[in-house]
C-alpha cells in the first residue's frame, strides 16, 4: 500500500472527544477533519464500533480516517457504549440502545459548526451491520452508507447459524467479545473513573454465548437488526463490499437484488478486511473509491461513479488447495444488475458417483452416507477474519467420509457466478440430521480445491422459524443454497460435488449419527449459475487504482506472537483435535506508551465417532500496561453437548498489578431444539 502524506486538505485530529447521550452517558470519539472545516463546514462520516479506538483499531483507523478527512470529510470513530473509552456497559450486539445512540451521535455531528449537516456511516463487520440497521431507521441527515463485510440477515447468514446449523465460529466470536468486553478504559483519557467503569463492565456485560444458544431458530431476537425483513426501509444509497474468503459475501448479492435505492456491490478475493488492506490480494484503491462515493452522495458531485456495472466481482482462477494465498489470480467482471442477464442456470443431475450432463435421464437409485466426525477438520473457518492460514485444505482429506459425484473432464473453460444450489430428495433414519454440500475444483493431478459450500439442518426443510423433527424413512425435498462465488474452471479440470452428514468443527454435529439416503432420479440435481463467455464486453478491465492510505501510527513489537493451526489424532484413544492459536504477542503503541497483549487459543475435539464427546474450548488473555499501570484479563469458555442439551461453562478473571480483583463463573444447561 502506498502511503500518502500530502492531501488536498490539511487535517486536524482530536484524539478524545466525549459525546453526551440523552441519558447522560458519554461516548468517546476520535475525530479527524479538515483544519478549515469551521470556516468551510464538511459532511461527517461515522464509524461506530466496540473495538477500542485508542489501541486495538488505532493503527487501521490511522490509515483511512485521516485519508478521507484530507479529502474533505469529518471522519468520526466512536466507541460503542460500554467499550473502549466510552461509559456504560455493552451487553449484546445491535441492541436498540446501540441504534438509538447512533442516531444521537449522527444528530450531534450534524449540529457541529464544522459539519454541513449531511452525514454518512461506514464500517467493516459490526460497523457495516449497524450502518445498514441505522439506515433502515432513516435518521435525518443520513445521506449514504458504505457497509463492508456485513449482513442483512442475522440468523441465516451471520457468525451464529448457517442453514439452521450452529456454527463453530459462534463460540469463537462469542469468546472474542467475552475477552474484549473485559478490557478497561485508558486512565490517560478517562482519569480516575477508569476503575469504576471497568468494574461495571466486568460485572454487567454478561456471557453473550448463553443468549445466542437460547435462540436456535429464526425468532424475534434475530429478526431485530435483520434489514432483510424490510429492505424498502433503506432509502439512502448503499455501497456493499465483501470478499470471497469473508463470511459475508452472500449479503452483497441480496442487497443488489433487493434494494430499490442507488447501489453498488463489490466482492474481491479478500478475507474479513477492508479492500485497501485486502488479503489474499490483490488489494485495491478502496479509499479512492470511497472518496468518489462520498463525493457523489454527500457533496452531489456528478463524478460518474454510478456509470459502471452495479456489481463488480473478482472472477477467481483455479488454484491448488492451500490454507493461505498471498494473491488469488483472476480478473474483475461486472454485472449490470442482479440477477444478471449474463448468467443462466445449468442443471446437472446426480447419478452414482457422477454429475451427469444437462438433460440426462437418470434412473431411480438410492445412495447412503453416514459421515465420521473427522469430516470437516480441513474445512477452515466459516469466516477468514484476519486473513489466512484458515482457508480450507485439500478436499480429498474430506471426501473419504462423503458421497462424491464427479463431473466429466472439462473440454472448455467454465465460469460460474452466483450461488450454486443442490436440489435434493432424501430420507434419514434419525429425527435430527444435517447435510454439508461442497463444490470443488479437481485438477488433473487429483488435488481438490473447495470452491464453495452450503449447510442445511434438515429439520429446517420448511423454514427456519418452526423446524420439525424428521420422520425416519419419509422422503423429503429440499434445496441447499451454496455460498455465492465467481470461479473459473479450466479445461482438463472437473467439478466435484460432495455430501456429508457432519462438518465439524465448522458446524456443531447433530445429536447422534444419522444415515442419509439420497434418492437419485427426478428431483436431485446440482444447479450451476453459468456465466456467458462473451459477458465481459462492457466491463472496464482495470476499474481500481492501487491501494493507498495515510501513514499508520507508530508501533513496535515488544514480544512476538505465534500462529498455529494443528490437526491431531491419537490412534490409541481415538481422540482428535483441531487447535487454533492466534497469539498477537505484545505490541507497544509508541505515541501513547501503551503495551497491549492479545493471545487466544481454541481447541475443537472429539473421540472416535462419539457425538457426545464433541467439545469446543477457548481461552483469551488481554493485557494493558503503561508504567506502573498494569491490567490483565483471562477468559475461558467451554461448550459440550448431550443429545438433549448444550452445556456451557465460562470463567472470567481480572488482574490489576498482578493481583486478582474480579472473578466470576457461569455454568448453564441449555436445551437443544432440533440442532
Amino acid at each position: 500500500m502506498r502511503t500518502v502524506t500530502s492531501l488536498p486538505h490539511p487535517v486536524r485530529e482530536d484524539e478524545h472527544v466525549e459525546i453526551p447521550m440523552s441519558d447522560g452517558t458519554r461516548l468517546a470519539a476520535r475525530i479527524w477533519r479538515p483544519e478549515d472545516s469551521r470556516e468551510r463546514p464538511v459532511p461527517a462520516v461515522l464509524e461506530f464500533i466496540p473495538y477500542r479506538k485508542r489501541d486495538l483499531t488505532a493503527q487501521r483507523d490511522s490509515i483511512h480516517h485521516p485519508y478521507l478527512a484530507g479529502h474533505g470529510y469529518a471522519c468520526v470513530r466512536v466507541d460503542l457504549r460500554g467499550s473502549g473509552d466510552s461509559e456504560g456497559v455493552l451487553t449484546d450486539e445491535y441492541l436498540e440502545q446501540e441504534l438509538r445512540d447512533a442516531e444521537e451521535v449522527l444528530a450531534w455531528l450534524a449540529a457541529r459548526p464544522w459539519c454541513d449537516g449531511r452525514t454518512g456511516m461506514m464500517g467493516i463487520s459490526w460497523g457495516g451491520f449497524n450502518a445498514l440497521q441505522v439506515a433502515a431507521r432513516r435518521p435525518p441527515g443520513l445521506s449514504a452508507i458504505i457497509t463492508v463485510c456485513s449482513t442483512d440477515d442475522r440468523y441465516a447468514d451471520d457468525v451464529h447459524y448457517m442453514g439452521g446449523c450452529l456454527l463453530g465460529d459462534n463460540l469463537s466470536w462469542a469468546s472474542t467479545m467475552f475477552a474484549y468486553n473485559s478490557c478497561p478504559p485508558d486512565p490517560e483519557l478517562v482519569g480516575d473513573r477508569w476503575r469504576r467503569m471497568w468494574r461495571e463492565r466486568l460485572e454487567g456485560s454478561g456471557l453473550w454465548l448463553d443468549t445466542w444458544l437460547r435462540h436456535q431458530h429464526r425468532d424475534a431476537y434475530w429478526r431485530h437488526g435483520s434489514v432483510c425483513e424490510d429492505l424498502s426501509a433503506i432509502q439512502v444509497p448503499v455501497l456493499a463490499v465483501s470478499g470471497w474468503a469473508d463470511g459475508y459475501s452472500n449479503a452483497v448479492f441480496r442487497l443488489m437484488e433487493g434494494l430499490e435505492v442507488p447501489r453498488l456491490g463489490l466482492i474481491g478475493p479478500w478475507s474479513h478486511k477492508y479492500p485497501h488492506l485486502g488479503e489474499p490480494g490483490p488489494a485495491i484503491g478502496f479509499l479512492q473509491h470511497a472518496v468518489r462515493w462520498w463525493d457523489r452522495w454527500l457533496k452531489d458531485e456528478d463524478n460518474g461513479i454510478m456509470d459502471g456495472p452495479m456489481l463488480r466481482t473478482w472472477m477467481q482462477e483455479s488454484v491448488p488447495p492451500s490454507t493461505a494465498y498471498e494473491d488469488r489470480p483472476g480478473r474483475w467482471v461486472g454485472e449490470p444488475a442482479w440477477p444478471s442477464p449474463h448468467i443462466g442456470e445449468v442443471r446437472l443431475p446426480l447419478e452414482r458417483g457422477a454429475l451427469a450432463p444437462p438433460g440426462t435421464e437418470v434412473g431411480e437409485r438410492d445412495l447412503t452416507v453416514q459421515s465420521p466426525l473427522s469430516v470437516g477438520q480441513f474445512a477452515g473457518k466459516w469466516c477468514s477474519y484476519n486473513a489466512p492460514p484458515d482457508l480450507p485444505y485439500d478436499q480429498r482429506e474430506e471426501d473419504g467420509g462423503s458421497l462424491v459425484f464427479d463431473g466429466a473432464v472439462l473440454t472448455e473453460r467454465l465460469e460460474i457466478h452466483g450461488a450454486p444450489r443442490l436440489d435434493l430428495e432424501f430420507s434419514v433414519n434419525r429425527p435430527v440430521a444435517m447435510v454439508a454440500v461442497r463444490l470443488s475444483d479437481v485438477a488433473p493431478d487429483g488435488k481438490a480445491t473447495r470452491v464453495t459450500y452450503g449447510l442445511l439442518n434438515l429439520t429446517h426443510a420448511q423454514g427456519h422459524e418452526r423446524p420439525r423433527p424428521l420422520e425416519p424413512g419419509r422422503r423429503y425435498r429440499v434445496s441447499v443454497a451454496l455460498n455465492g462465488v465467481a470461479q473459473a474452471f479450466p479445461p482438463g479440470h472437473r467439478l466435484r460435488l460432495s455430501l456429508s452428514t457432519s462438518y465439524w468443527p465448522l458446524a456443531w454435529p447433530p445429536p447422534e449419527p444419522a444415515l442419509l439416503t439420497v434418492h437419485l432420479g427426478g428431483h436431485t440435481a446440482l444447479a450451476l449459475p453459468v456465466r456467458r463467455a462473451d459477458a465481459d464486453d462492457e466491463v472496464d478491465p482495470a476499474p481500481f487504482e492501487a491501494p493507498e492510505g495515510t501513514p499508520p501510527i507508530r508501533s513496535s513489537v515488544v514480544e512476538p506472537g505465534e500462529q498455529r493451526w494443528n490437526v491431531s489424532r491419537d490412534l490409541v484413544t481415538y481422540r482428535s483435535a483441531l487447535e487454533v492459536v492466534k497469539d498477537l504477542g505484545t505490541v507497544r503503541f509508541d505515541d501513547i506508551g501503551l503495551d497491549v497483549t492479545r493471545r487466544s487459543r481454541e481447541e475443537y475435539s472429539w473421540t472416535g465417532d462419539d457425538f457426545t464427546s464433541v467439545r469446543g474450548e477457548t481461552e483469551w488473555t488481554m493485557g494493558f500496561e503503561r508504567g506502573d499501570w498494569s491490567v490483565t484479563t483471562v477468559t475461558r469458555t467451554v461448550v459440550t453437548s448431550t443429545p438433549d442439551d448444550f452445556h456451557l461453562y465460562a470463567q472470567l478473571d481480572a488482574y490489576e498489578g498482578g493481583e486478582r480483583v474480579f472473578s466470576r463463573e457461569w455454568d448453564s444447561v441449555i436445551p437443544r431444539e432440533l440442532v
